[in-house]
């Protein structure tokens, strides 16, 4: 193993790679894309409201009131429909998901549940079966439409428990496993780093070694001084700073645009390292069993483009399908994903060990694999 050697293929590799301005881009671009448009979709989405179309027929004071406390704490934007037009044709015309009608008649009904005479209560008049239907004029493939109508449900549930005058049975008080409040862009920004990480060390592996075995540099540079080892140790390496330079380019994006806090430590090494390791012994896989660049890089990507969706990089494994979480859990994907989570945001030392720990037995198997696959000889036949 020669230093100078692999320090002189380092240099060609990164002097080529600022020469690819596709490369460039999907190394450190589409990552920092990805943390703005997702970041700005989801930046207030503690702060989330619904908005829900009402319709009062009954148009008195106590229905109005009724409106005004539908907002709960600005949870739901109210919007007035007119009374003397048709409410499902108004939900059909304007493509509305939810229409919320207070029939008439829900006064009167309010004061005799109440025993209301003259607006002074009366148990003598006190009617406890008196009651209104309110309807929902709703569209079900929406997808918050039974997020609205759940909200609603709780708030006439509190209303009615109001009117009965008795204290609930069963309360319940929420404590967060977290020390901190997060935000979702904090547990988004790990998974695009893992996802940056394992396109640019797969998709360069396959694609640097695929193309120079295509065009025979491979076999030029196997009558050179380098050797197999210098070849695949400076691939690593360079592989390795380029995942560190999308990383930094994530980050310092995160931290300047969202003002994200994420606990950076040795962890965060860790990781990389495994990634780049374990993505790029499959790289040397790939490339062993597709010669061609075209279809190293068509195989490269029919494993990627999968992983990123199935690991759990855009949302949480719990929105999938039961059968889809168990594949997503033999991914390699899936544990950087965690094992960065574990590390940068819940501060668990013990589920970043657990993680590291399976993708670092991922990636001395595959790398071993992709050293064995990578024959220096072969190439200079």
């Amino acid at each position: 193993m020669s230093l100078r050697i692999i320090a002189a293929n380092l240099v060609v590799s990164i002097k080529t790679f600022s020469r690819e301005k596709s490369t460039m881009f999907f190394t450190i671009a589409f990552p920092i894309i990805l943390i703005l448009v997702f970041g700005t979709i989801f930046l207030n989405q503690d702060n989330v409201s619904f908005g829900l179309h009402v319709q009062d027929l009954d148009q008195t004071h106590s229905s109005a009131q009724l409106v005004k406390g539908l907002e709960f704490d600005g949870k739901i934007r109210i919007t007035a429909v007119d009374p003397a037009i048709d409410a499902m044709q108004y939900a059909k015309g304007r493509k509305v998901d939810l229409v919320l009608v207070i029939p008439s008649g829900y006064e009167r009904a309010l004061a005799r549940r109440l025993g209301l005479v003259g607006g002074i209560p009366n148990a003598a008049f006190r009617d406890p079966n008196a009651s209104v239907t309110v309807t929902y004029i709703s569209d079900p493939s929406a997808s918050s439409t039974s997020t609205k109508i759940q909200i609603l449900k709780a708030g006439f549930a509190l209303v009615n428990q109001g009117m009965s005058g008795q204290p609930p049975f069963i309360k319940a008080a929420e404590t967060s496993t977290l020390t901190k409040a997060y935000r979702f862009i904090e547990f988004f920004v790990p998974g695009i780093i893992a996802m940056s990480v394992m396109t640019s060390s797969l998709s360069g592996a396959v694609t640097m070694n695929a193309e120079l075995r295509q065009t025979g540099v491979i076999r030029k540079l196997s009558t050179t001084p380098i050797t197999r080892t210098d070849w695949i140790l400076s691939n690593i390496l360079y592989q390795f700073i380029l995942a560190v330079i999308s990383t930094m380019a994530i980050l310092a994006v995160s931290y300047a645009v969202f003002s994200v806090r994420l606990r950076i430590d040795g962890w965060l090494f860790v990781f990389i390292v495994l990634e780049v390791f374990a993505f790029g012994g499959i790289g040397m896989i790939l490339t062993r069993v597709a010669n061609e660049a075209e279809s190293a890089a068509a195989a490269a990507n029919f494993i990627m483009f999968p992983m990123m969706f199935l690991s759990g990089s855009f949302f949480p494994l719990e929105l999938m399908p039961g059968f889809l979480q168990t594949i997503a859990r033999i991914l390699p994907l899936y544990y950087v994903n965690e094992g960065l989570r574990a590390a940068m945001v819940l501060a668990d030392n013990h589920a970043a060990l657990r993680d590291a720990a399976m993708i670092g037995a991922f990636a001395a198997v595959v790398f071993v694999v992709g050293i064995k696959t990578t024959r220096w000889e072969e190439a200079a036949a």
